[in-house]
């Protein structure tokens, strides 16, 4: 695949729930390599808008496309919309890697066996080779030795970092962080931040919703600021974080350092 081709195309997304509208129309691109750090306060729909990538959300309107193809959808006959082919959600799902705000870890599961349910059951992987694939990646993310152990016995930072590697072992196309450190306890913010940074050194496309500002003017290469449900500013980190238009961004900015 070509360095720049297309992860993600979102077109003019809309998404309702009821009366209220959390989505106004929010358009966004993620080409292979990027990583795009969506901002903004609580209620902007920046977490809805992840949700709706992988269609754990239906988008009431607009269009959202992996990898050049367009998800087909239809009327579901009360002004929303709903998969025309839940075969093809099923298969683009799977090249989308969701590391999600509270680990969502199976407890009865190892961690090992976390990582590698989802490569046998959903891709059809080989049991050995989805063992050895699922080893290195808990190598990777400093929990080999930990392989054994279940959720419930494991910090909130071990945590998501084995959901981190769960996510990883699908070899996604596309990697998506919701907010992946705000259930941590502070001292362990650290050591996921970590593991994430090093996804982005190896040029990983990944969109994150993050409250973490520091971390995403240093790892971002396009920020998104949501306000309202819409995209109230973008561009890359130097200019939303230094250099901010928009009198909502700059009081944002200035809030959360």
């Amino acid at each position: 695949m070509g360095q720049h081709e297309q992860a993600v195309s979102i077109q003019n997304l809309h998404k309702r729930f009821g009366d209220l509208e959390v989505l106004k129309g929010v358009s966004l691109e993620a080409r292979e390599g990027d990583v795009i750090a969506v901002i903004g306060g609580s209620g902007s729909g920046k977490s809805t808008l992840l949700r709706c990538i992988n269609m754990l959300e239906l988008p009431t309107a607009g269009t959202i496309a992996v990898h050049g193809e367009v998800i087909a959808m239809k009327s579901d006959g009360r002004g929303g919309q709903q998969p025309a082919d839940r075969k093809q959600v099923q298969r683009l799902r799977a090249r989308l890697g969701m590391v999600f705000q509270n680990f969502n870890l199976w407890q009865h599961m190892t961690v090992l066996q976390n990582v590698i349910e989802a490569p046998i059951q959903v891709l059809g992987v080989p049991r050995d080779q989805a063992v050895e694939t699922g080893e290195a990646l808990l190598r990777r993310v400093g929990l080999f030795d930990k392989r054994d152990t279940y959720p419930a016995f494991m910090s909130g930072g071990q945590q998501q970092r084995a959901a981190i590697a769960r996510a990883l072992a699908i070899d996604p196309l596309v990697m998506l962080f919701d907010e992946p450190t705000s259930a941590l306890d502070p001292e362990l913010v650290g050591e996921v931040l970590a593991i994430i940074s090093g996804l982005a050194a190896e040029r990983r496309t990944m969109i994150l919703v993050t409250h973490e500002m520091k971390f995403a003017r240093n790892v971002a290469s396009h920020v998104i600021y949501l306000h309202g449900g819409e995209i109230e500013e973008e561009g890359p980190p130097e200019a939303i974080f230094e250099a901010p238009q928009s009198g909502r961004l700059k009081q944002f900015i200035s809030s959360v350092h």
